[in-house]
């Protein structure tokens, strides 16, 4: 399989800057263009930082990328996934929400040794609007 095209983070960082309003106030949510190309681009960029294969970290319907150094998965489900929701991938990813509290919020799910991502957060800081 071909390597993609590295990220390039002013690209990223004008995709969540396009969903900023929406982070800062839950309002209208915003185009599902805008929203995908956000939490793509954020994802890969998080699979830049933290190469391997040894956690999933999903945000349907958008994207799923593997990431972190360790043991290779290979068939079934993972034994280190990470799943959230776009807003709340997108929070993690600008540091508008804190690893801890998405767990204890249950916003966040996170099961396997590995699967704790919050070293490599924020991704990314925007200013509020």
């Amino acid at each position: 399989m071909p390597s993609r095209r590295a990220v390039d983070p002013a690209e990223m960082r004008d995709a969540v800057v396009a969903v900023r309003s929406w982070l800062d106030d839950e309002a209208q949510q915003p185009p599902r263009a805008e929203l995908a190309a956000a939490v793509r681009l954020s994802l890969r960029t998080l699979e830049q930082v933290a190469p391997g294969n040894s956690v999933e970290v999903r945000v349907p319907p958008f994207a799923a990328v593997q990431c972190v150094a360790g043991p290779r998965h290979t068939r079934g489900t993972p034994p280190n996934v990470v799943e959230t929701d776009a807003r709340t991938w997108l929070l993690l990813a600008t540091g508008r929400l804190d690893w801890a509290r998405a767990v204890e919020q249950g916003v966040l799910t996170a099961s396997g040794s590995r699967s704790d991502v919050s070293q490599w957060l924020p991704l990314v800081r925007i200013d509020s609007a």
